[in-house]
């Protein structure tokens, strides 16, 4: 009987301590518990008995017991989508609409599903979920509908997930009869290999009481005979492998152990929360391709042994002379947010940049907020508010003071190339990218590409994960992802047909900008500048105005009358107004209801002040619309409660002849006021309430303060919530909660911490590889791992395309580079230019430009011609953002290219004097 390290206790499923080939690393609800019942679980991770484990590859394994129910096993919330039409029979067909996002396919074979909302045939709402067969990319079978009524409209069609159970081995079954979870089939025999690897390391453990020395070939040696003899392996065993795995395993990386204890940790949540389906049950990860790296090779013994430095756990991998390259290392990190943080942490402790002349510069625009230290490691509450980067910065000093690290709080972009010249890019070793959007991702591999600097991509999105390096002259350049939805919807379907909580909020957010931040920033340049009122002739926006200066408030009561207005508004009469228009009994045409399929039929709501999200609406809105005043805000509900009981409406009576748009609306047409006499009066309003406020002052504090979206103000989020569930129970959609609604309309991407240290180590391995100055193609890797599944794909990265241009083969690394410096010390004349690449490539320039702006054009009458040849390079584009850099990127067209056909061909790179 063995021991549980995580309570102390004897405990039946553990082997005893001379079979006990690695200690838990988490133990729950009592070694009883545990075994007996499979109430909980324990996840281990090798660490050796005690000693540091192999470094280059790791084992992870897992027992949960043998009933273990996965309450939520799948990642992201469940499908659900508007019903069409549902047919009465058995089987039931339904016939449902895709998503914004989607063509079809939401769901599968054997998904449960459940219906709300639907008119008619209302036997199907609230029932039991009922399992689905898929006809086509829009069609389900559903169970007998033959007695049901006949649907009429409406209804949504929801995916239910049900519980999953799985059942465990305990270790010591486990062992001798592993189940290995791999990405790909082809994976398993290296896996198997590494199984009788471990075991036969914990074996030559016990016989010498140490771990094989580093690149001690008689030690490698003896591990492999201890693995031929245990015989259990069920392919062949691969002997190279072994050996590998042996000469390292007394050394230990900081990377390997962010990659392999960031799955452990995840399986440890999947255990405590019942969220994901657990590991099944051995993982092993490796990344021996390092060994193979020009020089790792060869190194002996001398090389890797200790130094008595915090470092010699990657000395015995690497050896002594790879970790002073290391502390030469130049290194951009470009941002400091959740992957910047473990980036840099893991960057501290291998000593990148700790030599005397290495450099690490971190760059981050934004500052710690309170929603970043669940999973911003280097922050902590006293940092809230201070630059990301110099806490960052800081904080691996703490961690290794030896490490040069530098501070800048500037973005990466077209609008700091004077700081980040090519010239800095060159001057680096690597950038690693820690970036949120995708823009500034591509912005940096442009520029990357350009200078021929490595770098090292990395993102996450909630489990998922990816590291792709881009190494100059061997990979391909990173492909431009596809741009995420930014959360917009077709303009008609937020205003008067939202169908999904998404559509909610997102209108909330629109109706957040539209009364808090347009209004004031419209005022403001009314009240600031002279020339406003002939700009906006005619337009809406004087409109707004007016209607802005009308309704300011004098004190806090004024401000909750107003919200009070606008909930009337909001709530019910727009509503009301619309069901005059398409009443609920409306026909597109005879037998065709109007109210159907995408079209959900609304109801006004009747304000109550002891309604809860009523409050909750009118306490936000006052506040923020009292913060755009500058007015004192009240938080004392009774008291609101007491002023919305005096608050009495007119009766709302509908308008005839308004049309409200079926399909997304024109943006283009201005709307005005209704004749001439009315503008004129509201110009003169306007010119005379400027003058009352403005006086005889020359200078003034902005007459309304423009409020901002900011996810992480409770009180903005308190209105997004209340407006959103306000509107959805207008259209019968179900509500979502405050933490629900933060995220989607703040439109936040899961960050899970468990994630950004797995992909930061994945990183870091590739920054060994860059360090050696790796040319081998395969031995890097473009990794992607899903947390949830604990799977892991390492592949080689696609090597890097060529193309055929003026008779010869060219990769996308290659350019024309040329110093257009002349013999007067002077730029090069665009005629100089034509003149070199006439004489050095023979050929005939028909078409020169730089950016947007065209330097020679052939086709010009002679005079054009004549004056762009004889303009300098630095006159040409003295007024242009190129210069900003001092090599010019020239685009050329030659004679006899089709420019439309081959619009590929290497750039032109002018050094400028």
């Amino acid at each position: 009987m063995g021991f549980c390290t995580g309570c102390g206790s004897p405990c039946p499923q553990s082997p005893s301590p001379a079979l006990q080939p690695m200690s838990p690393i988490a133990h729950w609800q009592g070694c009883s518990a545990w075994a007996g019942h499979g109430s909980a679980g324990a996840a281990w991770w090798d660490t050796s008995s005690g000693k540091n484990p192999p470094v280059l590859s790791r084992q992870l394994f897992c027992d949960f017991g043998e009933r273990f129910v996965v309450d939520d096993p799948a990642e992201g919330d469940p499908v659900s989508a508007a019903v069409e039409h549902i047919s009465q029979g058995n089987p039931g067909v339904v016939t449902y609409m895709g998503t914004e996002n989607s063509h079809g396919h939401l769901f599968h074979d054997g998904d449960l599903v459940t219906f709300s909302g639907v008119q008619g045939m209302t036997e199907l709402n609230g029932q039991e979920p009922v399992p689905v067969r898929v006809l086509d990319a829009f069609r389900l079978e559903i169970n007998d509908t033959s007695s049901f009524s006949a649907y009429r409209c409406g209804g949504l069609v929801s995916q239910v997930q049900q519980p999953q159970e799985c059942s465990h081995k305990p270790l010591s079954q486990a062992l001798e009869d592993p189940k290995i979870q791999v990405a790909n089939p082809e994976d398993l025999p290296r896996s198997c290999s590494l199984h009788t690897a471990f075991r036969a390391l914990h074996a030559f453990r016990r016989e010498r009481c140490r771990l094989p020395l580093p690149r001690a070939p008689a030690d490698a040696e003896q591990v492999l005979e201890l693995a031929r003899s245990l015989g259990a392996q069920r392919d062949p065993l691969d002997e190279d492998l072994v050996r590998a795995f042996a000469s390292v395993s007394a050394g230990d990386l900081c990377p390997v152990a962010a990659v392999v204890g960031a799955l452990a940790a995840q399986e440890v949540l999947k255990a405590i929360t019942g969220k994901f389906v657990p590991l099944e049950q051995w993982l092993y990860f490796d990344a021996l391709e390092c060994l193979a790296l020009a020089g790792a090779a060869q190194l002996t013994e001398t090389d890797c042994a200790p130094r008595g430095s915090r470092y010699d756990g990657q000395i015995a991998v690497f050896g002594a002379n790879f970790q002073e390259e290391l502390g030469h290392q130049k290194y951009l990190v470009v941002g400091a947010g959740a992957i910047g943080c473990e980036l840099l942490k893991n960057f501290a402790m291998m000593g990148l940049a700790a030599g005397p002349d290495g450099e690490l510069i971190v760059t981050d625009m934004d500052t710690v907020a309170l929603s970043n230290l669940h999973r911003q490691l280097l922050y902590r509450s006293a940092d809230i508010s201070e630059p990301k980067s110099v806490v960052a910065a800081a904080a691996v000093q703490r961690m290794n003071p030896d490490v040069r690290v530098t501070a800048h709080q500037n973005q990466v972009g077209p609008a700091t190339e004077m700081l980040y010249k090519d010239s800095f890019f060159r001057h680096l070793d690597g950038v690693a990218s820690a970036l949120d959007t995708m823009e500034a991702r591509t912005y940096l591999e442009r520029r990357c590409l350009r200078c021929r600097t490595p770098l090292l991509d990395s993102g996450t999105e909630g489990t998922q994960g990816n590291v792709m390096p881009m190494v100059p002259f061997l990979t391909e350049p990173l492909a431009p992802a596809s741009t995420p939805r930014d959360g917009t919807f077709p303009m008609c379907t937020l205003r008067h047909f939202p169908r999904t909580i998404q559509h909610t909020l997102q209108w909330a957010r629109d109706e957040f900008e539209g009364l808090f931040q347009l209004p004031a920033e419209q005022v403001n340049q009314f009240m600031e500048d002279p020339a406003f009122l002939e700009q906006q002739l005619p337009g809406k926006v004087l409109e707004q105005v007016w209607e802005s200066l009308r309704e300011r408030p004098q004190d806090w009561r004024d401000c909750v009358r107003w919200a009070r207005r606008h909930w009337q508004r909001c709530y019910h009469d727009i509503i009301t107004q619309l069901l005059h228009i398409y009443p609920p009994e409306h026909e597109t045409s005879p037998g065709v209801p109007f109210w159907a399929g995408d079209r959900t039929c609304p109801h006004p709501l009747t304000f109550n002040p002891d309604n809860d999200t009523h409050l909750d609406y009118v306490l936000a809105a006052a506040h923020l619309f009292a913060q755009v005043h500058g007015v004192p805000p009240c938080r004392d509900r009774a008291a609101i409660q007491a002023i919305l009981r005096d608050v009495v409406l007119p009766p709302f009576a509908p308008q005839e002849g308004i049309q409200i748009p079926l399909t997304e609306e024109p943006t283009d047409k201005a709307q005005v006021p209704t004749d001439h006499r009315q503008l004129t009066e509201l110009i003169q309003d306007l010119v005379q309430w400027r003058q009352e406020l403005v006086g005889d002052e020359d200078t003034q504090a902005p007459l309304m303060e423009p409020i901002h979206f900011e996810k992480d103000d409770d009180v903005h989020i308190d209105f997004i919530t209340a407006a959103s569930n306000l509107r959805a129970e207008n259209y019968g959609i179900s509500p979502a909660n405050w933490l629900t609604s933060k995220r989607i309309a703040g439109r936040i991407v899961p960050a899970i911490i468990t994630t950004t240290a797995a992909v930061a180590g994945l990183a870091c391995l590739e920054v060994y590889k860059l360090v050696w100055g790796c040319q081998d193609l395969s031995c890097y890797r473009n990794s992607n791992i899903n947390l949830s599944t604990c799977l892991m794909l390492r592949v080689q990265p696609p090597p890097a395309p060529t193309y055929w241009y003026g008779g010869r083969e060219w990769s996308c690394w290659d350019r024309l580079e040329m110093r257009a410096v002349g013999a007067d010390g002077q730029a090069m004349t665009v005629q100089e230019v034509l003149d070199w690449l006439q004489r050095t490539h023979g050929w005939t320039v028909t078409t020169l430009l730089c950016g947007d702006i065209v330097l020679y054009d052939s086709k010009a009458d002679a005079e054009t011609r004549a004056r762009q040849q004889a303009q300098r390079l630095s006159k040409s584009l003295e007024d242009a953002r190129m210069l900003q850099q001092q090599d010019l990127e020239l685009l050329y067209i030659c004679e006899g290219e089709d420019a439309e056909a081959e619009d590929t061909r290497p750039p032109l790179l002018c050094s400028l004097p």
